[in-house]
């Protein structure tokens, strides 16, 4: 599996940092919808994904829900990084967007690897550029873009993370991420089925032309 590693995780890392990360940590797999992470949680072990992909979520006070940025095949979640390292509980919710499979690094060991290999810590800065980057993308749409430019993007997304335009989800899920209300989401994606660009079916969306 370390072969696996070596290819998947965005940085050049030594074959040693390699085989540390599948000594300190424990593999496990969980189904599509299963919830890895819970808010207010102590994080004890910091996520790295080795194939498949998570959904990182935050909700408010009311129970309302948006989605703040996707973990994929060979990343981390950066929250939990620093929630660990803080000895703090998470502020997210983490779920399995699909079927996945992901190791487990204790807190305490992720520190050794920072402090004895430069590379692994310039791995960490730079997945933590990359989501502040996708937060600020987040903070941008809720504040400037418009509930349809909203869902256009999530959709483009959705498509690139199951790479078929075949989409199963719901009009509930959808509204969720989002945090809308169901009924918006159901009248945007009706205005898109009647300009032909999607067919929705029973929890299922089916792209029709690229979405621009």
């Amino acid at each position: 599996m370390e072969d696996v590693l070596s290819e998947i995780i965005e940085f050049q890392s030594s074959p040693e940092v390699r085989r540390k990360i599948y000594a300190y940590s424990v593999v496990k797999t969980f189904r599509e919808g299963e919830v890895i992470l819970r808010e207010h949680a102590y994080v004890r072990s910091i996520p790295i994904v080795s194939r498949g992909a998570l959904k990182v979520i935050r909700t408010d006070e009311d129970g309302r829900e948006i989605l703040l940025y996707y973990i994929r095949t060979g990343e981390s979640c950066i929250m939990s990084l620093l929630g660990g390292m803080a000895q703090d509980t998470s502020k997210v919710r983490a779920v399995a967007q699909e079927d996945t499979e992901i190791l487990f690094l204790p807190v305490n060991s992720m520190n050794q690897l920072m402090s004895e290999h430069p590379e692994w810590l310039s791995y960490i800065f730079r997945l933590y550029h990359q989501r502040f980057e996708e937060l600020l993308e987040v903070v941008n749409a809720v504040a400037f873009k418009k509930m349809d430019e909203r869902l256009l993007d999530l959709l483009r997304t959705k498509e690139a993370l199951a790479a078929s335009p075949v989409l199963m989800v719901t009009h509930e899920q959808l509204a969720g991420e989002l945090g809308t209300a169901r009924v918006v989401v159901s009248r945007l994606l009706k205005q898109l089925e009647d300009e032909g660009r999607v067919a929705l079916g029973r929890n299922r969306i089916t792209i029709l032309k690229p979405i621009h």
